[in-house]
């Protein structure tokens, strides 16, 4: 009797090279297509943000559209708790910097294939997610968690677009308080840098250390910009000078036969010293 030549599950997990581990994807326990992620820890030396510690943090590919935060952020808690999930259009920096927006200020995202963050609570989750076994996929839209998806998605974005004018209204202070606050922090400092940088009576500035990443000025702006008003008048000064090329050509004819005209005073003055040098001993 000839072997079978079912092929058995291997319950194993399947690593691609370039040390990504696949994942499979099924949208719903009764369908038969499936959609593969690509997981890989997240090491990245020049990544120094605090919200991708390099020991926590799950770098995953091919996350398809019907995936939002919270869907993914679901999908990747049964291997351990999640602190948060960024996706992005393409991978890159974490972008710290810059207020908050609201949804409603934000450009509108583009629909399609999307790259993602996953922080865990604890190392060990990175583990158990490399570790799944290939042959069981990830179930996204369950009774407990409903995805919706075609005509149903579109009306309730359609509907979750209006908004209350006062919660509008509300979001609207709230931003312009948080940017008053970020602009008179940024005078404070400035005001305290110029009083750190202040010139004495002597004309001595005061350099101090200032953050870190942060470029030291040692002069004040009163200084600097009698230094470029300087500057510029030398520079006009001399375009007026050489504005034609016989004036070049006489100015250093002028300036050649002053260094002659001194160069003979110096050899008179060196003669008649040393005629004057006499012996004398009465």
């Amino acid at each position: 009797m000839a072997p079978s030549k079912k092929k058995h599950a291997s319950s194993q997990p399947c690593v691609i090279p370039g040390g990504f581990t696949v994942l499979s994807l099924q949208f719903s326990s009764d369908g038969g297509a499936q959609h593969q992620l690509f997981v890989k820890e997240h090491k990245v030396r020049a990544e120094k943000s605090p919200r991708r510690p390099l020991d926590r943090t799950l770098f995953v590919l091919n996350v398809p559209p019907y995936c939002s935060q919270d869907v993914v952020k679901e999908l990747f808690s049964q291997f351990g708790s999640v602190q948060s999930v960024e996706l992005r259009d393409h991978p890159g920096s974490s972008q710290d910097s810059g207020p908050k927006l609201s949804r409603f200020f934000k450009p509108v995202e583009k629909q399609g294939f999307k790259v993602g963050y996953i922080v865990f609570q604890t190392s060990s989750s990175i583990t158990a997610a490399k570790s799944h076994p290939h042959d069981v996929p990830l179930v996204v839209c369950t009774e407990q968690r409903p995805v919706r998806t075609g005509s149903q998605k579109w009306i309730q974005q359609y509907t979750d677009s209006f908004i209350h004018p006062d919660k509008l209204q509300q979001i609207v202070d709230s931003f312009m308080e948080d940017y008053d606050k970020r602009k008179e922090e940024e005078a404070e400092r400035q005001r305290k840098e110029a009083e750190q940088q202040q010139e004495d009576e002597e004309g001595w500035v005061k350099v101090t250390r200032g953050p870190k990443g942060t470029k030291a000025r040692p002069h004040s702006e009163a200084a600097n910009k009698r230094t470029l008003h300087k500057e510029m008048r030398k520079k006009k000064r001399k375009e007026l000078m050489n504005f034609y090329t016989w004036q070049h050509r006489n100015t250093q004819k002028e300036h050649i036969a002053e260094l002659r005209k001194k160069f003979e005073e110096d050899k008179q003055r060196i003669a008649l010293l040393r005629a004057q040098r006499k012996f004398k001993p009465y």
